[in-house]
């Protein structure tokens, strides 16, 4: 690529050549593409130690559900081993495994499938 110099720097007319790097192309492999677009699950498991007053008081405070679906997601990790409480981007769902972890309960997240 030839550029002129500008006016006033060095000779007049002068031109200097300067290297042009060729433009990358972002590629996007659309199975790599397909992996990050699932949602991340965030997934309480039942344990011996909490009270299931308590877990389901967490699920109001952490996620702002009502009584009733606090309780039934509960009742899930009570009766079935497991629940998913939470869903959305990895960011979000590692946010969320940690507060519930800092609430003392077993939590893990996973790609959805």
């Amino acid at each position: 690529m030839t550029v002129e110099g500008p006016a006033g720097r060095g000779q007049a007319g002068q031109t200097e050549t300067l290297p042009v790097e060729p433009e990358e192309e972002e590629r996007t492999d659309q199975r790599e593409s397909a992996v990050t677009d699932r949602p991340w699950l965030v997934i309480v498991w039942n344990d011996p130690i909490n009270l299931m007053s308590f877990v389901t008081f967490v699920f109001q405070k952490l996620f702002g559900y009502s009584k009733e679906k606090a309780t039934k997601l509960m009742l899930d990790v009570h009766h079935k081993g497991r629940a998913v409480v939470s869903s959305g981007t990895r960011e979000r769902a590692e946010l969320d495994v940690y507060r519930l972890h800092e609430h003392g309960l077993w939590a893990t997240m996973e790609q959805s499938t």
